[in-house]
């Protein structure tokens, strides 16, 4: 059982009320960034870094833009003494880099620390040393006065030692243990040290509060920094900076609220590498003030490249989850937020937006170098619709129709699903490829020709049950012609519904796509094509979506090569054929003829020509201005009441409520 009781709190507010930055809206300008990946992100790995390592990490640094890097304790080990070393005489630290170097106010350490960063073009000398009362009575057992006096000594022995050597120094000065040190006791620690440096205008000096072990909640420490701000000595001569640690996962936001109270510059690392719960994240920070539209003055437009030199040089792995640049940070897996991020990206390209605002992303992944498709967008199996037509969208040019996405995503997912698998882009182009646009198990029609006769005349090759047979359909536009054809060849009957088409905006530019969806029985089948001709692309559609029909697997195909011959021929001449002039034209006799289209159709031979006239006259409705009485005529029939009795019995609407329907 947990006992509570056991512990206290341990920090130290300051004596009087310090709230001045709660005012405060936002952090308005980016600090002085310090990293200290090189000594405290070093020194907290399993396996330190070797001299190549840390010299590829420090090219990292500068090329992120980062102006002062803390290199090392150079008195703590012969590596990081031959690291420095290096970076001094093989001219690797720019002009505009100032590197920074940690001591202990210990004098055996400061000489040399001196002796390592001798030559620096310019180089910050960093000294601390404890003064929180739990180091003063149980490490170092001294008073007050004896702990201040310590920092006094290190602050002179600094001084002196910089007039002796060669380089240009700037002077920090830590009170370790910051949080558990009484903050006006902390502070007549630091005014003593700046009483010591003299700071000026020219030669100013650095005061760094450390949340050496993070013991307080942000709004502590941000009263802590506020006091130091207002109390300090010299404060126009000094710059103020942090070192949060991230003890109680407030890292981020003791830095923020920091520099809202007052803070000038903030040390850190990258991705928060450092000791027991690691430092303050200055990516997550950087990266904060630039999704509210200030700039950092680093440079993360390449997170991948980053993290990997970052964990091949550490060892040390990114976590998925980590702001701006884990792996997930910007994946949407749940149907719901694809499709929010799906329309505000359609939103975005709409409305010409200049300003970030897409659901779901804080920031755009591109400007940290992330990719739409992969990365934002992944399918498993709670994903939806909007997601499956955003990847079809983004990665193979696929704009899927509204009406089709929920059958398409409901399929991808399930997919995923049964396979308990994330699906790549890839991996869903080829589900849809297979179920919609190569799926012909029953027949295709390999060739087809146009001419215009009273409408549009199709005579296609079908490919159906290993042979080739002709066939002919006239409709009102070509993929109508060539749809009746195929009604006809199986005696199948269903709605042409939905036709929708589009160039393909990936890969080859002169390819389209055609989508289309029919319904059969009260069911919607869909079919997709992809060709550079776009009526071939309308026909491949269309077949595809027949060949979904359940029934037609086992309907009554016409596989006489007579009669299709003799359907071909009352489609050409549909208008004014007769059962005499059929008979005439196939030589057979009139009794054997009508019995031979009763069997192969299941019609009589007057249904037949009555069920394609009335076809063509439905197409003529909707596609012309013709009078009804003309269309009458057009399809055969001389009187229009007639051909109205007969239209509403086979449609159970007039022609003109058919015409005037939406």
């Amino acid at each position: 059982m947990m006992n509570p009781s056991k512990y206290q709190r341990q920090y130290f507010m300051p004596p009087v009320k310090c709230m001045k930055w709660a005012e405060k809206e936002y952090v308005d300008k980016a600090p002085v960034w310090c990293s200290v990946d090189l000594r405290e992100g070093n020194q907290a790995l399993v396996i330190p870094m070797s001299l190549e390592q840390k010299i590829e990490f420090f090219k990292l640094l500068v090329k992120i833009g980062f102006k002062e890097i803390e290199v090392g304790f150079p008195a703590a080990s012969e590596t990081e003494y031959e690291f420095l070393r290096t970076l001094i005489e093989q001219n690797l630290i720019p002009q505009d880099v100032t590197i920074q170097v940690l001591t202990q106010a210990r004098e055996h350490i400061i000489r040399k620390t001196f002796e390592a960063v001798k030559g620096a073009p310019k180089a910050i000398v960093h000294v601390y040393n404890s003064t929180s009362v739990a180091q003063r009575e149980q490490v170092f057992k001294k008073d007050k006065e004896q702990v201040k006096q310590i920092a006094i000594d290190g602050a002179k022995l600094l001084k002196e030692l910089a007039e002796e050597t060669d380089g240009n120094f700037t002077f920090q000065y830590s009170p370790e243990s910051f949080q558990g040190t009484e903050v006006d006791y902390a502070l007549e620690v630091c005014n003593a040290v700046l009483e010591i440096w003299q700071p000026t205008a020219d030669n100013k000096a650095i005061i760094n509060l450390p949340t050496t072990v993070e013991n307080a909640m942000p709004h502590v420490f941000a009263s802590q920094v506020e006091y130091f701000n207002k109390h300090l000595r010299d404060r126009e001569n000094v710059i103020l900076s942090l070192h949060p640690h991230n003890d109680r996962g407030s890292g981020v936001s003791d830095a923020e609220l920091g520099i809202l109270a007052g803070a000038d510059k903030i040390e850190g690392t990258l991705f928060g590498n450092g000791e027991r719960t690691g430092n303050v994240d200055i990516i997550t920070l950087a990266m904060n003030m630039f999704s509210q539209g200030v700039n950092p003055g680093l440079d993360f437009s390449n997170m991948s490249d980053i993290c990997e030199v970052y964990e091949r040089v550490t060892r040390m792995k990114v976590s998925p989850r980590q702001p701006y640049a884990g792996d997930l940070v910007f994946t949407a897996f749940s149907g719901s937020h694809q499709d929010a991020i799906a329309k505000g990206m359609t939103w975005r390209e709409e409305h010409d937006c200049q300003t970030w605002t897409v659901p779901y992303l804080p920031i755009d992944p591109q400007d940290v170098g992330r990719r739409y498709d992969s990365d934002v967008i992944r399918i498993n199996s709670q994903s939806g619709k909007g997601g499956v037509n955003y990847i079809l969208k983004q990665s193979f040019g696929i704009s899927l129709p509204e009406k089709m996405r929920e059958e398409v995503g409901y399929l991808v997912k399930d997919v995923s699903d049964k396979a308990h698998e994330e699906l790549t882009p890839d991996n869903v182009y080829h589900i849809f490829e297979d179920h919609y646009i190569n799926a012909k198990p029953i027949f295709s029609v390999d060739e087809c020709h146009f001419k215009q006769e009273d409408g549009i005349v199709a005579e296609a090759t079908i490919h159906h049950n290993g042979s080739n047979r002709k066939i002919t359909g006239v409709g009102n536009g070509r993929l109508d012609a060539v749809s009746n054809a195929i009604k006809q060849y199986f005696n199948i009957s269903y709605e042409l519904s939905f036709y929708e088409e589009h160039s393909l905006t990936k890969g080859s530019s002169s390819k389209a796509v055609a989508y289309v969806g029919i319904i059969c029985n009260g069911k919607t089948f869909w079919g997709v094509g992809i060709d550079p001709d776009i009526i071939r692309a309308s026909i491949e559609a269309l077949i595809v979506a027949v060949n979904k029909i359940e029934e037609l697997g086992s309907a009554d195909a016409c596989t006489d090569a007579r009669m299709i011959e003799i359907m071909n021929y009352v489609q050409a001449n549909y208008i004014d054929i007769t059962l005499d002039d059929l008979a005439e034209n196939f030589f057979l006799s009139k009794p054997y003829l009508s019995k031979y289209i009763k069997e192969k159709s299941g019609m009589t031979f007057g249904d037949l020509v009555k069920k394609i006239r009335m076809k063509k006259a439905k197409a003529l409705l909707k596609s012309s201005n013709m009078t009804v009485e003309n269309i009458a005529m057009s399809v055969g029939y001389q009187n229009v009441e007639h051909f109205n009795r007969l239209f509403k019995k086979a449609y159970d609407m007039t022609p003109m409520q058919f015409r005037n329907q939406k």
